[in-house]
C-alpha cells in the first residue's frame, strides 16, 4: 500500500504517525499561568533535542473536543511564563496522568483534579508532581510554529530524581521506573528489558 499524506486528512495522517512512531515517551508537563493557576497535562510528542546544552522538546497541538479552535493552556502558559517542568510518568501513575489529560476548564487545577501533590521547584515557578520520581525543570529556549502545532524547546536547568530510582554513575533504574509510553491510542508499560548482541 502506498499513501500520499497530501491526499489524506489530518486525522488519517495523525493515526499513521502515532501508530508508527512508537513507543513514545510521555512528558507530563506542569506549568503556571499569569494568574498563578497550576496546570498539568501529558504530551507524547516528546524527546531529547540536545545533549549539550541539555534541551528537551515537546510538540503541542491545538485544543480538541469542546475546546477545538483554542490554544492549550500548556502552550499559553509556556509562552507567557517561559518556564515549565517535565515530570516522568511511571506506570502506577497512569490513571492520574489520564485524568490530567481531560479537557477541563482553564481555571481548573489539574493537580487537585487528579489527586496529586504540587511540589516547589528550585529554579522555575511551575510546580513539580511530588508523586513522580523524576522531574526536569526547563526554561523556554525556542517556540516554533509548524502547521497547527507548536514545537517547544526547553533548556533543562535542574534535574530531580528520587534516591530509590538512581543506580549511581548517573544511571536511572528503568526496571523500577516502569515508564509509561504511548502506542497509537493505547499505552505501554515498559517492564522488560534486554540487550541485543553487538
Amino acid at each position: 500500500m502506498e499513501l500520499n499524506p497530501s491526499q489524506l486528512g489530518e486525522k488519517e495522517v495523525y493515526k499513521l504517525l502515532t501508530g508508527s512512531v512508537v513507543p513514545r515517551p510521555i512528558a507530563w508537563v506542569s506549568t503556571i499561568s499569569l494568574e498563578g493557576e497550576l496546570n498539568l497535562a501529558p504530551f507524547s510528542f516528546f524527546t531529547v533535542a540536545s545533549r549539550n546544552p541539555p534541551m528537551l522538546s515537546i510538540s503541542v497541538g491545538p485544543g480538541a473536543g469542546e475546546r477545538e479552535g483554542t490554544e492549550k493552556d500548556t502552550l499559553v502558559n509556556i509562552r507567557s511564563q517561559k518556564e515549565f517542568v517535565i515530570n516522568v510518568v511511571p506506570s502506577p501513575l497512569g490513571n492520574q496522568m489520564q485524568k490530567s489529560a481531560e479537557n477541563l476548564p482553564s481555571d481548573t487545577n489539574e493537580f487537585e483534579a487528579a489527586g496529586l501533590t504540587p511540589a516547589e521547584s528550585l529554579m522555575v515557578k511551575p510546580k513539580r508532581v511530588r508523586e513522580a520520581p523524576i522531574h526536569m525543570e526547563c526554561k523556554l529556549e525556542q517556540m516554533i510554529k509548524f502547521g497547527n502545532d507548536h514545537l517547544i524547546i526547553g533548556r533543562m536547568v535542574h534535574y530531580h530524581i528520587e534516591d530509590d530510582y538512581y543506580l549511581g554513575n548517573y544511571k536511572v533504574d528503568l526496571e523500577k521506573l516502569q515508564p509509561l509510553g504511548r502506542l497509537a491510542g493505547n499505552y505501554s508499560e515498559n517492564k522488560e528489558f534486554f540487550k541485543l548482541p553487538r
